[in-house]
Parts: structure tokens; sequence; C-alpha cells
């Protein structure tokens, strides 16, 4: 398996240095659908076509940072033992999510998408590593989210479309593990406020449950969404957990 990374980011300082209007909204459906009417050929919809002029700001913050080649340095590196051992090609494209001034980009719910459903950008041989303008950059940052977003990958490529809470789980326990993350310590409290939660709904395949396993009360009250009870915690922290264990 080739992770090869398409270039996006000087064309997309290209886009929005261009005026927020309808030219440039079209240009952008241009390039994420190509020649096709609907279908995707370019993975670029974490971008907000008409976003303001910080996005371009973050744009060329990466493109100091060089991070199209710190993402190919990081997939040259990957385990060939972690991956599948065909001929195909993923192609990597970065998006960049505006969290800061984006009407349409809600933060727990993009991130939610793009980390897992996945099923129309695997079955197009694409992956999204997906940053943020919220955050500051750093080669560290760049390098670690482009492998973990490339073991997600993996990941479908073996179990397929995830169901159930457990199926959430499994599949961030397998990149934690694999992208080497530290987790946090987690306090005994917090550990069996998780563990009870997996044991109550883990075949439970129903999107709030699982959203709040992984984004929390607060994240889900802050939408109004129903909550279950993971206070203080999320799923990530647990997996991380499970990936040590």
């Amino acid at each position: 398996m080739i992770f090869e990374v398409v270039p996006i980011i000087h064309s997309m300082i290209d886009l929005y240095g261009k005026p927020r209007s309808t030219e440039r909204f079209h240009e952008y459906i241009s390039q994420l659908q190509g020649g096709s009417r609907g279908d995707l050929e370019l993975p670029i919809g974490g971008f907000n076509p008409m976003a303001k002029e910080h996005v371009l700001e973050k744009l060329s913050a990466l493109e100091a940072l060089n991070a199209e080649a710190i993402m190919r340095e990081a997939l040259a590196e990957l385990d060939l033992t972690r991956q599948k051992q065909d001929s195909g090609t993923i192609k990597v494209v970065l998006n960049l999510a505006d969290d800061l001034k984006g009407g349409w980009t809600n933060r727990y719910t993009t991130d939610f998408d793009s980390k897992f459903k996945l099923n129309a950008l695997v079955t197009r041989n694409f992956c999204t590593p997906y940053f943020w303008t919220s955050e500051e950059y750093s080669e560290e940052l760049i390098h670690s989210r482009a492998i973990e977003y490339a073991i997600r990958t993996l990941y479908w490529l073996d179990h397929g479309k995830l169901r159930t809470l457990e199926d959430h789980l499994n599949q961030e326990t397998f990149v934690s593990r694999n992208a080497s993350q530290k987790p946090d310590k987690m306090g005994d409290a917090l550990l069996l406020q998780a563990e009870r939660f997996c044991a109550q709904h883990r075949m439970q395949d129903d999107y709030n449950v699982i959203f709040n396993f992984f984004y929390g009360d607060e994240a889900c009250e802050s939408l109004g969404y129903p909550t279950f009870g993971m206070k203080g915690i999320t799923g990530f922290q647990y997996a991380a957990h499970l990936s040590r264990s």
C-alpha cells in the first residue's frame, strides 16, 4: 500500500486569494468534482470555499512549514508490516477546517465525520488528514496527524464500515497503538466511568450514544444533543488508555 500526498496547499492559497464570490465558490466546486457531476474528484470537503482571510493566513503558515513534505516523509516511514500487502495507492489530501469563523463548521461534528465516516473516501482511495484554523502548527503536529489518519484508512480497508460503539472504540484503540500516541494518565474514577459506559452501550449503534462517548457531555450540551454521562473524559482518552493496556 502506497500513500501518495497530493499537493493542495498552493492551489487553495490561490483560491482564497480571490474575492469571496460565486466565482470562487464555483471554482471550488470544480476542483471538488472535476469533470464529474456530483462525484468526488478531489477530497477537499473540509475547506469552506467562502471562508475569510484568516484561512489564507493559516494555509500560508502550513506552506511555510512545508507541511505536505512533512506528511510525505511521515507516511514513507510507516512500518510496512502494518499495511495491507497489495499494490494499491491511497491519495492523501490535507484538509483545513475553519472552526474559528466558519459558520458551517462545528469542531465536534466535523471531527467525528473526518474520523469515522470514511466510506466515501476509502472506496475512492482517499485519505484526508484534518487540520483546524484554531491550531498552532508544528512539524510534530503535522507528522502525527498524517500518520493518525493514514492508520484509520488502513483500519477501514481491513474492517469496513463501523457500526457499533465497540467498532468505533476498536478503531481508535488501533490508531492510538499504531500511531504511538502518548495517552494522558486516567484517574481511577474516570477509568471506571468509561468502563461502565462501554459495558452498557458497547453494542449500541445509536449516533448520539457514540458521539457522547467520544466527545463527552459538554460537547453534546453545546450542540443540543442528548447526554449519557461521559463527564470529564472522552472516548479518545479511553482508547489511548486501552492501547497501552
